[in-house]
């Protein structure tokens, strides 16, 4: 097969990335431009669909210039999971308190609807138990609700439109109003087992209005991710991204669900470990965390969402769970110690200050005579949870907890607190895998990690040890890009499927192997111990407060 580039578009929480991708999987060049959030009231997150796409086709318009555009087959996209609102024109429609149509985006980090969520976990509807039995807040009919409930005459009443980001996109590029399995089944409760929405389950969370017409509002048709889209690229679309009209537009995917199809189509590099799409566990390390999986018959695990029939690969079953806050909290932690001044001063950016850390904390562990790096936090433990629990708990009230402070304002406390915290997260980690065990999915046998946290070995080396199975990282480290390229090339026929694609796209690895040395193994045993054990006595201090 003759190499053919396709172009892979993705958009996260701050910015829009592009990149030109090989058939073969090599990301010949990128580009990022910055998006533009607005917090207008505590909890609420907002953005815009004009600034967003203004931004893809900037990025995809620089990409391309790389290559002559007969060369580029396809594209592909994939966005976070936000709720896009337009009016029966097509043109933006607000989401704020303010009034204002250009914010027309509930970002997906937006926690306004927990009230909403609440309502419509109490309906206990059995399309709940596909989302581990209780919708979480960030999800869209918490939103959805929410605006019908405090924009009615503003928003709801004059909508023409309801997207899910990625699915937006696609629109945008295509003029078609057909929806992802994808975000449809994952954030918006469709129900994949039927194919079909559910009349009744909007009937009783209050939002009957969304069934008429066919489902119109949210999507009459529903495609599986990597499906071409009729027509491909809109005559519009090709002029304001400079690509040649026509070519091949695929069904998009959620953000993070694009990284985890490219990770899980990775070869490790030994093939002693056994190697298949439903052997591992792919995390997209970013300011917050997904751990995705697939499994070929379904998987029901309290709190963890799925499973989701078709949404990563077609007759396959994806269980998603996630850390609210990951990257964003390791900031927190380190931003907010009395010492961070100085370090930042001193190593010119927060980067540097993690790789300075993490050479510290070593030779601190060697100065001491500890047999592992790990032994430095026998007095410290955290629980990681400051902006709620996403899984395995499902439960968004629960705070952070820090134990073991002194009055101590030294680099060394702060590496030590900085390396607790790295093990909590791990430890999360750990325990939405027993979770997934105890509920009959077959072993786990290697994680896959991708995004910024994933260039931290000692993050890295964590993992691969307190939950005792090594970890491949992919030799190219753009796997949310390569995922949405990879649609694209399904979308254009360069392979046979999906799962074709992946696997052809994928690449290889480097293993990190877990220190499983008796010594090591049994500390964290003990420290894991003392992790669940602090989320059951934080519960216990709720009680007694409600009392």
């Amino acid at each position: 097969m003759s190499e053919v580039n396709l172009i892979g578009v993705d958009v996260g929480t701050g910015s829009v990335r592009a990149a030109l991708v090989s058939s073969a999987g090599k990301i010949l060049k990128t580009h990022v431009e910055p998006t533009r959030t607005w917090n207008p009231l505590s909890n609420h997150y907002e953005q815009s669909s004009d600034n967003i796409w203004n931004a893809v086709c900037e990025c995809v318009r620089n990409v391309a210039s790389y290559c002559p555009k007969d060369e580029i087959k396809g594209i592909g996209f994939d966005a976070t999971c936000s709720l896009v609102v337009l009016d029966k024109q097509g043109n933006p429609l607000s989401v704020s308190t303010t009034g204002n149509n250009e914010q027309n985006i509930i970002l997906w980090m937006d926690h306004r609807a927990h009230a909403e969520a609440d309502f419509i976990n109490s309906s206990k509807h059995e399309l709940l138990n596909y989302v581990g039995g209780s919708v979480s807040l960030e999800m869209e009919c918490p939103k959805l609700l929410w605006l019908k409930k405090n924009m009615f005459d503003q928003t709801w009443t004059k909508a023409g439109a309801f997207f899910d980001l990625p699915d937006f996109l696609t629109y945008k590029a295509t003029g078609s109003l057909n929806r992802s399995i994808c975000s449809a089944v994952c954030k918006w409760n469709y129900d994949a087992m039927q194919k079909t929405w559910s009349s009744e389950y909007f009937s009783n969370i209050g939002m009957v209005d969304l069934t008429t017409n066919n489902f119109y509002l949210i999507g009459q048709e529903v495609n599986v991710p990597g499906s071409p889209i009729t027509n491909g690229l809109s005559p519009e679309a090709a002029k304001a991204m400079s690509l040649n009209a026509g070519i091949a537009v695929a069904t998009s995917m959620i953000d993070a669900h694009a990284g985890a199809l490219a990770l899980l189509g990775c070869r490790n590099p030994e093939s002693d470990l056994q190697d298949s799409l439903t052997s591992k566990l792919a995390i997209i390390c970013g300011t917050s965390s997904c751990h995705m999986s697939l499994t070929a018959t379904p998987v029901m695990a309290p709190g963890i969402w799925g499973p989701y029939k078709n949404a990563i690969i077609p007759n396959l079953y994806l269980n998603e769970a996630g850390q609210s806050a990951t990257g964003v909290l390791m900031d927190f932690i380190l931003q907010t110690h009395p010492c961070y001044g100085q370090l930042l001063e001193k190593h010119g950016n927060i980067g540097n200050i993690y790789s300075f850390l993490n050479k510290f904390l070593h030779d601190l562990a060697e100065n001491k005579g500890l047999p592992s790096v790990h032994r430095l936090t026998t007095t410290v433990h955290i629980w990681p949870d400051f902006h709620g629990n996403r899984s395995p708990l499902a439960d968004p009230n629960l705070k952070g907890m820090l134990s073991g402070l002194t009055m101590t304002r030294d680099v060394e406390n702060l590496a030590i607190i900085y390396l607790a915290l790295m093990q909590a997260l791990a430890y999360g980690t750990r325990h939405i895998m027993e979770v997934l065990a105890r509920s009959g999915r077959e072993a786990i046998r290697s994680i896959l990690l991708c995004g910024g946290l994933s260039k931290n070995t000692l993050f890295v080396q964590t993992h691969a040890d307190i939950c005792k199975v090594p970890v491949l990282l992919p030799h190219e480290t753009e796997a949310v890009l390569l995922g949405s390229a990879i649609l694209g090339a399904c979308a254009a026929k360069i392979y046979l499927d999906l799962e074709t694609a992946a696997v052809g796209m994928g690449g290889q690895a480097e293993i990190v192997k877990p220190d499983m040395s008796d010594n090591n193994r049994e500390y964290h045993e003990r420290k894991y111990r003392v992790f669940l054990r602090m989320v059951d006595d934080q519960r216990a201090y709720q009680c007694i407060m409600n009392e």
